[in-house]
């Protein structure tokens, strides 16, 4: 069977198993649609949890940024899972304990006052837009290449295939949604790379099949050839790259780290269990789930920049040495280009591709990161079901986590901003329909934007981890671990910790992410310190703790009786029932 038909019977299939799912566990009240009735077994959140997580900056991206990064791609390794221990041991059993349905929920009654709650629901929507517009990156390439449409139209069909099931199960459908979803992506990256580790070292455990020798007989390890090809064409070696600085690395790891122990959609997934320790059991279970994927995507990375440099350099076999010939470029190379997110250009007019790192030499114009996984399997002349598994899973990651900051998004509008402040006599059925219908708005405001991306998939998910960061992070930390935090200092630093991070984001990347929108062009790039913007959410948490805490010495103490609150959420004890209001 070719390979256009496999992938739609096998994308088909799975798209028919979520909508299917979704159906059966409809949303039928505001609990089971912000919550899915406070009954998901830890295992079973756990899982869930770690789709909502392995998003297409995970699937498609991550390995591709390893891929061209080498060591300084570390970073979204080190940053996605110390972000995790952050948040199963300072915030998911103590926001579980209180039991409300949201983040801005907490935050409004730790911090008295609406204006607290208000300012909780811009940041989350912020983060959460840009964090989406990721995803729909995602969902646009892979549809783009493996349905053979343009980019537009794949993004248009992964928005309504969104629509459909997130928009009618709420949490309860999204949860059970994204368990399936995550089978079919853990098999589908699981699989290829086997394949793959078993052609290039004879290992089928690609964990280690990156620290082995190669089975073409060289003797070289798998790095140390990759260091050798990229070294010769004046890329440098892979395996000490660092990301612009030892400082910008360190920053970014930490941005990244209190960005995911910040983001709402995430820490929401801890409401649905039924107790506090429950809440903790599924913060171990999704790093468990979430580790079967990230131990394997430095050896996907690795092994996808070697075989992308074998084919247009190859160092063994009768064409040792030569460059590609235009007219020998294989068929996964052509299929490419006509997505637009491949490119090449024959400079010299000699009839073959240069790849090196000389720009003014180098023949390979575009080299999406965000195609590596996706392609890695063509590349390598896989089976067409494993690509197709591929397309199925890479899709699966980025719905998953679309659906997760979808319902974060509605649930603000609807249940923090109508519910919480101006309309507070809705009934329950009336909210239910305005969370549906702030959800289609959040659809086509991502999908507009997911038009024209700021940067790759991972990219774009790391701008979104920076303003978790800066804004959300701090005020949940000290509402939980500071009895003097008052309203005022956590206002205060929740304001300046976002503003700046978005005033150094929008001067490198364009105000709203347009391009032509960018200001301060005399200041010069990643000016303050050396570090980038995507990297620049620690500093913006740095100045909201500072900001947060000057404010608070100046102003009036909180209540006596949100102190007592305080010390009540740290006391391990059982938690109540959740509460709506």
């Amino acid at each position: 069977m070719d390979l256009q038909t496999l992938t739609y019977i096998v994308v088909g299939a799975t798209f028919a198993l979520y909508i299917g799912i979704a159906i059966w566990a409809r949303a039928k009240t505001t609990g089971d649609f912000y919550v899915a009735g406070k009954g998901v077994p830890p295992v079973l959140n756990g899982m869930a949890t770690a789709a909502d997580w392995m998003s297409a900056a995970s699937f498609i991206s991550m390995a591709g940024l390893i891929a061209f990064y080498g060591y300084g791609g570390s970073v979204f390794l080190m940053g996605w899972t110390g972000g995790y221990v952050l948040l199963a041991m300072l915030l998911a059993p103590y926001l579980r304990k209180y039991g409300k349905f949201t983040v801005p929920e907490f935050i409004g009654d730790r911090y008295y006052g609406k204006s607290a709650r208000i300012l909780a629901v811009i940041c989350l929507i912020i983060a959460s837009v840009t964090y989406v517009i990721g995803q729909m990156k995602g969902i646009g390439v892979a549809f783009s290449r493996f349905l053979e449409t343009d980019y537009d139209t794949g993004l248009y069909i992964g928005m309504g295939i969104v629509f459909i099931y997130a928009v009618m199960g709420g949490m309860k459908g999204i949860t059970y949604t994204q368990i399936a979803q995550y089978c079919v992506l853990i098999f589908a990256y699981t699989v290829p790379a086997v394949f793959i580790s078993m052609h290039l070292t004879g290992n089928p455990i690609p964990q280690l099949g990156l620290g082995s020798t190669m089975s073409d007989g060289s003797g070289m390890y798998l790095l140390d050839k990759l260091d050798a090809t990229m070294k010769d064409l004046g890329f440098g070696t892979y395996t000490d790259k660092v990301r612009l600085s030892t400082f910008n690395m360190f920053v970014y790891t930490m941005s990244l780290m209190i960005g995911t122990a910040g983001l709402p959609h995430v820490i929401m997934r801890f409401f649905t269990v039924p107790r506090v320790r429950d809440a903790r059991a599924s913060a171990g279970w999704a790093l468990v789930f979430i580790a079967l994927l990230y131990t394997v995507a430095p050896a996907v990375g690795a092994m996808a920049r070697l075989n992308l440099m074998e084919t247009i350099h190859p160092t063994s076999g009768p064409n040792a040495g030569q460059w590609l010939e235009v007219d020998q470029r294989p068929q996964w190379f052509k299929n490419w280009e006509k997505t637009g997110l491949l490119k090449f250009e024959d400079k010299n007019g000699d009839g073959r591709i240069q790849y090196v790192a000389d720009k003014e030499k180098n023949e390979m114009v575009k080299v999406d990161r965000d195609i590596m996984v996706l392609a890695n399997p063509e590349i390598a002349k896989l089976p067409n079901w494993v690509v197709a598994l591929v397309v199925a899973g890479g899709l699966a990651a980025a719905l998953s986590t679309a659906a997760g900051l979808l319902l974060a998004i509605a649930s603000s509008i609807s249940h923090d901003l109508l519910k919480g402040v101006f309309a507070p006599n809705i009934s329950e059925k009336s909210e239910l329909m305005a969370s549906r219908i702030a959800m289609a708005g959040a659809i086509a405001a991502a999908g507009y934007l997911g038009l024209h991306p700021p940067d790759f998939a991972a990219g774009t998910v790391a701008l979104a981890f920076g303003l978790a960061a800066s804004s959300i992070f701090p005020a949940l930390m000290m509402g939980i671990f500071s009895k003097t935090m008052n309203k005022q200092g956590a206002m205060a630093g929740m304001l300046v910790g976002i503003g700046i991070t978005l005033f150094y984001v929008f001067q490198h990347k364009g105000i709203f992410f347009i391009a032509d929108w960018k200001y301060l062009q005399s200041w010069g790039s990643n000016w303050f310190m050396g570090v980038e913007p995507n990297a620049f959410g620690a500093i913006g948490a740095v100045f909201n703790f500072i900001t947060a805490f000057i404010v608070a010495k100046i102003t009036a103490p909180p209540p006596e009786h949100i102190q007592h609150m305080v010390e009540n959420i740290r006391v391990p004890a059982g938690a109540g029932a959740a509460t709506g209001h």
